[in-house]
């Protein structure tokens, strides 16, 4: 059941990390989405959820990681 758990809560900001990308995409081809005004906005709303998908998701693989003691020295918690 944790295991499922774990996948909706990644699953949640992949999905917007793909988005974002999609967005910034869709900018450098000129296609605008109609929520959005204007395309310089388009790319910074789609940069912004870019980096806070695949921060959260570097940050949930980077906890997991350290609680089980599968990182590097350096990544490792000073005591």
């Amino acid at each position: 059941m944790s295991r499922m758990i774990a996948l909706i809560i990644l699953l949640i900001p992949g999905i917007l990390a793909g988005y974002g990308i999609k967005l910034m995409r869709d900018m450098l081809f000129g296609l605008q989405a109609s929520w959005i005004p204007a395309l310089w906005l388009q790319f910074v709303l789609g940069f912004l959820f870019m980096v806070l998908g695949v921060g959260f998701i570097g940050g949930f693989l980077l906890r997991r990681d350290r609680k089980n003691n599968k990182v590097q020295e350096r990544f490792r918690r000073q005591k």
